[in-house]
């Protein structure tokens, strides 16, 4: 894939950091329905996918379709180009980040964690990616940038509950925008179903609902009953999530 001409130093570059299953497919279709926001979807996958060699659904094809070398997409998402849309948004999956990948670029941009609660990611992931463990759910990585984040900036980055943004899309937009610095645009809450021409290629596979949405869907989690081998993993996934999620947004009404 060729990469798309990037935006200038002036413009908001967003990297929402997610895991896998947290609704983030439908928050970036969200910031897709502002008129001045331009969007990426998992820029750092196809590299991922390389140096990892894992079966994911789809992964020769979103080697072939999409950029794999790192440095490019890093110049992609951080570098010098035209002055119109005004706002970047990146959705990133916190588990791309690969053990001794560089970390410095992600300063240059203005980050926002998107969390789940475990026991409704946790099954869900599991059953798209049998076998996936604590580095799969992207939840140390997300830790980790937090933490990074705010010992960089001296402040707490913005973090959205999925179960908070579903229950209060608008409250919850608000919040974000607010904490982003940009105006809350009703265009955020409503777009067209089916897929967009800057979905990644694995949308088939991952984005069933997404798909189909045409907004926030109500929240209605019932989690799934989990195996006995898995209840370890859900206690270690939901040590991590405790401690980012004090730190979430409150709606604002």
């Amino acid at each position: 894939m060729e990469l798309q001409t990037s935006l200038e130093a002036s413009v908001l570059r967003i990297a929402a950091w997610s895991g896998p299953r947290n609704v983030s497919t439908a928050l970036m279709r969200s910031f897709d329905s502002r008129s001045d926001t331009q969007v990426c979807d998992e820029p750092l996958y196809a590299h991922y996918l390389k140096v990892t060699g894992l079966p994911h659904p789809m992964a020769e094809r979103i080697q072939a379709e999409h950029e794999c070398d790192l440095d490019r997409v890093i110049e992609w998402l951080t570098g010098p180009a035209n002055d119109e849309p005004r706002i970047f948004y990146q959705k990133h999956m916190a588990h791309h980040l690969l053990e001794g990948m560089p970390r410095d670029w992600i300063g240059s941009l203005k980050n926002v964690f998107l969390i789940r609660d475990p026991r409704g990611m946790l099954p869900s992931l599991l059953r798209i990616v049998p076998g996936s463990g604590l580095m799969d759910t992207g939840l140390p990585q997300q830790l980790e940038l937090f933490t990074q984040e705010t010992q960089r900036t001296g402040a707490t980055p913005p973090v959205i509950d999925s179960a908070d943004l579903l229950r209060d899309p608008e409250g919850m937009l608000k919040a974000l925008c607010g904490a982003l610095g940009i105006a809350f645009d009703t265009a955020m809450l409503n777009w067209p179903s089916g897929l967009r021409p800057t979905d990644g290629c694995w949308a088939e596979a991952w984005y069933g609902n997404a798909l189909k949405s045409t907004g926030f869907a109500p929240y209605r989690e019932t989690p799934a009953q989990l195996a006995d081998e898995h209840m370890e993993l859900l206690a270690e996934c939901q040590e991590l999530y405790e401690q980012l999620a004090p730190h979430r947004l409150r709606s604002v009404t």
